[in-house]
């Protein structure tokens, strides 16, 4: 059984021009010809053209692809071989560019929507998404972070910069009022306490007071964040967390 240029093209997917080509330099010569000269391409040509499209596909040149296919000593099993070595390690490569890609858009889930030098000029050493993974095993399934998500989703490079602004000048307040002796009972911490509280209801969920003594308690039994507060000056994740709790208890009672 033989087929026609037209039937092969469709077969094969390529344009009846490419099968043309591959005649005129020697690469597939249909084995027959009608009675008007026109080519007729058999089941062996067919075995060919695959192979011919194979090594395309894994981007050989055709001068190449003409070598291999024409190797006297080549076993027909060898080239399947070959290609499927090579297709597994193509794949392999797929696989990895894929996980990149996902990485990626988990990023941009997270709202992190910058290019590396602007993460780095806005976060410095510290990587937003660090507690990506954990904040989602904790929190993943209420309101307060799926809040969080839509919320950061849209923040550009300006937005993240004013909130590290923000976070830094309260940080050198809060130091200040622990330098001065203040209590965390006292009013200035209560207040400073108070503006943690609305930064995160600006920037992120609505935070109540119940929840912000949750987070006060974090601050203090989580070693990572308890160096963070600590960074700005010592002490301070415990007398914020019991500033927070003084906070708490004046806008309850």
């Amino acid at each position: 059984m033989s087929y026609s240029v037209g039937q092969v093209a469709g077969f094969a997917g390529v344009t009846v021009r490419t099968l043309h080509h591959y005649d005129d330099i020697g690469l597939l010569a249909p084995g027959e010809r009608s009675h008007a000269g026109h080519r007729r391409y058999s089941d062996a040509d067919l075995d060919r053209l695959q192979q011919i499209l194979f090594y395309r596909e894994l981007g050989f040149p055709l001068d190449e692809v003409a070598v291999l296919l024409d190797d006297p000593d080549a076993d027909p099993r060898a080239h399947l071989r070959r290609q499927h070595e090579l297709l597994t390690a193509r794949i392999e490569k797929l696989r990895k560019m894929a996980a990149a890609v996902e990485h990626a858009m988990e990023a941009r889930e997270m709202g992190i929507d910058l290019t590396p030098e602007e993460r780095f000029e806005v976060f410095g050493d510290k990587d937003p998404e660090q507690y990506a993974e954990e904040a989602e095993a904790r929190w993943g399934g209420t309101e307060a972070y799926a809040e969080s998500q839509r919320r950061a989703a849209g923040y550009t490079k300006q937005d993240w910069q004013r909130m590290q602004a923000e976070v830094a000048d309260w940080s050198e307040r809060y130091a200040a009022l622990m330098a001065d002796g203040e209590p965390p009972a006292g009013e200035r911490a209560m207040e400073m306490a108070e503006e943690h509280r609305r930064h995160i209801c600006g920037w992120f969920y609505e935070c109540g007071y119940e929840m912000h003594q949750g987070l006060g308690e974090m601050y203090v039994s989580d070693e990572r964040f308890k160096a963070f507060y600590d960074a700005m000056r010592p002490g301070l994740a415990e007398h914020l967390r019991d500033a927070i709790v003084a906070n708490a208890a004046r806008h309850s009672s």
